[in-house]
C-alpha cells in the first residue's frame, strides 16, 4: 500500500473508534434494548387475556329443558341444530336410541365460567328383548354452554 492509503486508512479507524465509543448502541446498550423490547411483548401478551363469556343461566336452564323434552318425545339429538331454538346437542345415550320416560333437573345448576353444570337425575328404558321394558334411574351432570352458541353436552367425565 502506498503512503497516502495508510494514511487515510488509519483516519477511518479513529473515526470508527470514535463514533462507536460515543453511541449509545454500544454492545451494553443492544442487549438493554432487546431485553426491554422482550419484556414489553411478553407483558403486553400476558396482560389481557380473553375470557369466555358468562353462562346466562337461565336461558341454560331453558335450552336444557327443551333438550330433554325432545328427547322425552322421541327426537332425534341432531334435529334440535334446526329447530326454533336451534342448539347443539350431544348425549351417547340419546344418539343410541334409548328413550327417555322421565327427568328431573336437580337445582339451578353451578356457573362454571361459559358453562352451567347441571345435574339431572334420568329415568331410562332401552335395548331388545325382555329389557327394553326395563326402567333405570340414573344421576348426570350436563355442561350447558349459551356463547356463542346454545349447546347442551353430557358431562361423561363426572357422574
Amino acid at each position: 500500500m502506498t503512503a497516502f492509503t495508510k494514511l487515510q486508512l488509519r483516519r477511518w479507524v479513529d473515526v470508527v473508534r470514535e463514533d462507536r465509543d460515543h453511541s449509545i448502541l454500544g454492545g451494553l446498550g443492544v442487549v438493554m434494548i432487546c431485553l426491554a423490547v422482550l419484556a414489553s411483548l411478553v407483558v403486553t401478551g400476558c396482560s389481557n387475556p380473553s375470557l369466555a363469556h358468562a353462562v346466562d343461566s337461565p336461558r341454560a336452564l331453558d335450552a336444557l329443558k327443551t333438550a330433554l323434552d325432545e328427547w322425552k318425545n322421541g327426537a332425534d339429538p341432531k334435529s334440535l341444530a334446526s329447530s326454533s331454538t336451534p342448539m347443539t346437542v350431544q348425549d351417547l345415550e340419546w344418539a343410541g336410541g334409548t328413550r327417555l320416560v322421565a327427568y328431573e333437573i336437580l337445582g339451578d345448576g353451578k356457573a362454571e365460567d361459559a358453562n352451567l353444570r347441571v345435574r339431572v337425575k334420568l329415568t331410562l328404558a332401552g335395548g331388545t328383548g325382555k329389557s327394553s321394558a326395563k326402567l333405570a334411574e340414573k344421576s348426570v351432570r350436563y355442561l350447558v354452554g349459551t356463547s356463542p352458541q346454545v349447546t347442551v353436552f353430557r358431562d361423561m367425565l363426572r357422574r
